[in-house]
């Protein structure tokens, strides 16, 4: 790196024009504190391009000095730094000469103040600079400034470490060691490979920053092609839906509506012919039943006479009968007289046994009169039973209910009992539904809800022992094979009554039930549940439900009322011929002979025996002839009446079946007559259809898509829906979008992959630049530790430094570090920052790592260095410790101080420049003082 010479300042800060000599080693700028030693150094920092001590800048300086125009001048060496004239500091800028002028022109602009920059071969004066033209000197910068003077070795890493501004000469030590490696590394390293691997890992990161940009693009083509092709998808289901919509209203649904009449029409056709052939047969049929229904005339006529005939002769034969009975009758009470005193004789006048027959039979009186009053109270109850049934539609209630239905009725509440509401439809299975039932008979069914509560009050007073129900539903016709087929519900009634009735399945005997399973009845009333089963038989008095129940009560009572009749004449008749007996026993005991009343009567009691059997024997015959000829009479009515009965039977079904024939006929020709106007009307309906349109296998595979014509008009429907609610594409560039999209989409992943195969490319030439950048940044890492190390031996200090762990990849080399350590006056080693270092040491150590930065290894020489106040807060022993250093490197320094009492500070400067203050109201600062030693001090040993 080059040296000062020369500084020059026109118009800055105070300064009116002030020229300076640097060509020493050590340049000590002296003077109390606000006299410009700090400016002399801003004064050099600007015109290298570097930043001014805070918090001050170039403007404040220029403004101060009121000018228009502001000139900063410096000569530097430009000898080469080893035996190669391209070792010269501005070799790059093909200047060649031992001496380079540097100048910074800063000009006032408008408001504002504006420096540029320029570089001129040798020694050039101000003046000369002010009198060349701009052009031909070139003026640039502040930016491309400083990549000229880092061509020549004042690199942007050492201009940030080299000016130390006051209090910050330790500010290298305050550095982390991986900061201390990189900027080893950007002073030492080679600047080729750097540059080649900042640029294979700039390259490789542009290349992941496109490949990311283009995998963010193709997803978002992807994406766009997505929704392209969802609309492509659409519109194209759009114009299937048109398609469909315009085939189905064009050609599916007049043809199927044409093929459904059509073969609407064949099937009239085949029911036109099957009823003529119908018609047919029954008109045979109806000849055939003429035929039959006069020869039934003829029997019944035959049957008439005849029956007729028996008629006559059972008559005859009824009364020959009534004569022998009446002939028999006092010839077998003449015989009884004659057993009965025969029976008094044989007691003859023995009182006891006459006494004892006569308790007998009025024993036998008695019991015979008790059985005769149970018999007619009997008789009465069935006599009374039918006499309530007469002009009844319904069976009489129980006492309990009529009595609480007049509880209801005088609250006024709407009933009915379920006993009113039930009809049976088949009297066959009446007995399982009363049985099933019987329980439920008279269950209140109120018409209103709000009557609820007052009916349960009655209910608790009345203590009524059926349930009381709110109103219920109507009650549906029962599914096929349940007993609620049977029943029908006249009002509303609850829903687990119709549900029980629901549930049980009707069987024709309990075996088919077994064989079904689960809950059943039969129409004798045995039913099966989940608990087992049992007979549910009501006898048919009993019966309660509908007009029927009273038909089967009333035939129930005559029946009974028969049977007693039937009971009650035997014991009359016995009765009163007990009575007749104890009469005669009474006689007897009075006095009465029988004997006597035999002898009188023996003959009329020969007579009656001997006539009694013929008497009985005839009542006999007439009897038989009488029973055998009622019979035969019954019978022969029986046939009369079925002869009639079939006749009018045939009669009337041969009246219907002319008429069914006569209606048939001319509903068939009606049929007949509509059926041509339908073919003529579907054969012009077809000529209007094209050909392929109404072939057989186009309407098999429409009947096949569509089923029938109402299938096809809501699929019509369906889509006209569709087409009219839903959101469709109707863009047709769509396509051509989507086309070209997926041409876009091609293309950015072709390009994708071709940045893929680059990026690994890149990262292989990143990878081998990072080899070489590792090599070299090993070589920096060595050259710098011997710099320091000599440094170290130069100021008496151990330096040692720990090699860094260089690995060929980027997480070790970004975590790398340089770790300096220094022993002073044989002690412990300290580190960078670790706080056991006095003073002067810090200055020692941060001033050992900067030196080292600038030393050439070929020339030794290091460059130069900004340091403000590097004294400051130094003891007498420090500041000879920091001088001995300075003195024993080969650096040039910049140093400011302010004026002290110690000497020591002066002792190593070769030149020093005195500063003083500018008197109060004087424009421009006092000239400064220039003191040069004569001779190069001599470095001896430091005083113990």
């Amino acid at each position: 790196m080059f040296h000062l010479q020369t500084l020059e300042l026109v118009h800055w800060d105070y300064c009116q024009r002030v020229s300076l000599p640097l060509d020493a080693s050590i340049i000590t700028i002296a003077g109390p504190n606000g006299s410009g030693k700090t400016t002399l150094l801003d004064a050099m920092r600007t015109l290298l391009g570097l930043r001014c001590s805070s918090p001050r800048d170039y403007k404040t300086y220029a403004r101060h000095a009121g000018a228009q125009t502001a000139w900063l001048r410096a000569v530097v060496d430009n000898r080469p730094q080893g035996r190669q004239t391209s070792s010269r500091p501005f070799a790059r800028r093909l200047i060649y000469s031992d001496q380079v002028t540097l100048a910074c022109r800063i000009d006032r602009n408008g408001g504002d103040w504006q420096r540029r920059y320029c570089l001129v071969e040798g020694d050039a004066s101000i003046e000369q600079l002010r009198d060349t033209p701009e052009k031909d000197l070139g003026f640039m910068g502040v930016e491309n400034w400083g990549r000229v003077l880092a061509g020549a070795g004042l690199s942007p890493a050492i201009a940030r470490v080299l000016s130390l501004e006051q209090g910050q000469t330790d500010r290298l030590c305050e550095f982390s060691p991986r900061e201390l490696l990189r900027l080893v590394f950007d002073v030492f390293g080679d600047q080729e490979v750097l540059d080649a691997y900042e640029k294979a890992r700039g390259h490789q990161q542009e290349l992941a920053r496109e490949m990311a940009q283009a995998e963010h693009e193709l997803d978002h083509s992807r994406a766009q092609l997505t929704e392209l092709a969802n609309r492509v998808n659409n519109y194209k289901t759009w114009r299937l839906r048109l398609a469909e919509r315009e085939r189905l209203a064009t050609e599916v649904v007049p043809v199927l509506a044409w093929w459904s009449e059509r073969e609407s029409l064949v099937k009239q056709s085949r029911d036109l012919r099957r009823q003529k052939t119908q018609h047919r047969s029954a008109l045979t049929e109806i000849a055939v039943q003429n035929k039959r229904l006069l020869h039934l005339l003829e029997e019944g006529a035959g049957s008439e006479q005849k029956a007729e005939q028996l008629r006559l002769e059972r008559d005859q034969a009824r009364a020959a009968f009534d004569a022998a009975q009446r002939h028999e009758a006092p010839l077998e009470k003449i015989v009884q007289r004659e057993q009965e005193l025969l029976a008094l004789v044989d007691k003859g006048s023995n009182a006891d046994e006459l006494q004892a027959h006569m308790k007998e039979l009025q024993a036998r009186e008695a019991e015979l009169l008790d059985q005769r009053g149970t018999l007619q109270q009997r008789r009465k109850a069935a006599q009374e039973a039918l006499a309530a049934l007469e002009g009844q539609t319904l069976p009489p209630m129980p006492p309990e209910v009529l009595k609480f239905r007049c509880s209801l009725n005088s609250a006024g509440i709407a009933h009915q009992f379920v006993a009113e509401a039930v009809e049976v439809l088949d009297e066959k299975w009446r007995h399982a539904i009363e049985g099933v039932l019987r329980g439920h008979r008279w269950v209140v069914l109120l018409e209103q809800e709000k009557d609820l509560t007052e009916a349960y009050e009655l209910g608790e007073r009345e203590r009524y022992r059926h349930y009381i129900v709110e109103p219920g539903q109507t009650a549906h016709r029962g599914d096929a094979g349940t007993l609620l087929e049977h029943v029908k519900f006249t009002a509303p009634v609850p829903r687990w009554l119709v549900q029980q009735l629901q549930q049980l399945r009707c069987v024709a005997d309990p075996h088919e039930g077994k064989r079904m399973g689960g809950t059943w009845i039969t129409p004798r009333a045995y039913m099966h549940d989940g608990r087992g089963a049992r007979s549910m038989w009501v006898e048919a008095h009993e019966h309660q439900f509908g007009a029927a129940a009273v038909q089967a009560r009333r035939a129930a009572a005559q029946k009974e009322l028969a049977r007693i009749d039937a009971q009650l004449a035997p014991v009359h008749d016995e009765v009163m011929a007990i009575k007749r007996q104890i009469t005669d026993t009474r006689r007897a005991l009075e006095g009465h002979s029988a004997a006597e009343e035999l002898a009188r009567r023996s003959d009329e009691f020969a007579e009656a025996r001997a006539a009694l059997p013929a008497a009985k024997q005839a009542r006999i015959a007439a009897g038989t002839r009488w029973q055998q000829l009622e019979a035969d009479t019954t019978r022969a009515h029986d046939r009369h009446r079925a002869f009639t009965e079939e006749h009018k039977r045939l009669e009337a079904q041969l009246l219907r079946a002319r008429g069914d024939s006569e209606r048939a006929a001319q509903d068939w020709n009606a049929r007949r007559r509509q059926q041509q106007s339908q073919v003529a009307q579907s054969q012009s309906q077809r000529s209007q259809f094209p050909a392929k349109w109404i072939t057989s296998g186009t309407i098999r595979s429409l009947v096949d898509e569509y089923m029938n014509e109402v299938q096809a008009k809501l699929r019509l429907h369906t889509v006209e829906q569709e087409l009219d609610q839903s959101s469709w594409e109707t863009d047709d560039t769509v396509e051509e979008r989507h086309r070209r999209m997926d041409m876009t989409v091609r293309e950015q992943a072709a390009n994708l992959d071709d940045h893929k195969v680059k990026n690994v490319q890149a990262g292989t030439a990143v990878h081998n630049a990072r080899e070489s950048y590792i090599e070299v940044l090993r070589t920096t890492v060595r050259r710098y530790r011997k710099n320091i190390q000599e440094l170290g031996a130069l100021a008496g200090v151990e330096v040692a430094a720990d090699l860094p762990l260089l690995e060929n990849e980027d997480t070790v080399l970004a975590q790398a570090g340089l770790k300096v350590n220094f022993a002073f006056d044989g002690k412990g080693t300290i580190g960078l920052n670790d706080g056991e270092a006095s003073g002067g040491q810090q200055v020692i150590k941060s001033l050992i790592l900067l030196v080292g930065l600038l030393k050439d290894e070929e020339s030794g020489s290091g460059g130069f260095v900004f340091i403000d106040e590097p004294f400051a807060h130094l003891d007498v022993r420090n500041i000879q410790l920091v001088g001995h250093f300075l003195r024993s490197t080969r650096a040039q320094y910049v140093l400011t101080t302010p004026i002290t009492h110690n000497l020591e500070v002066f002792e190593p400067a070769e030149i020093t420049l005195v500063t003083s203050k500018k008197p109060k109201g004087g424009r421009w600062a006092p000239p400064i003082a220039v003191a040069k030693r004569r001779g190069v001090p001599e470095l001896g040993e430091l005083p113990a």
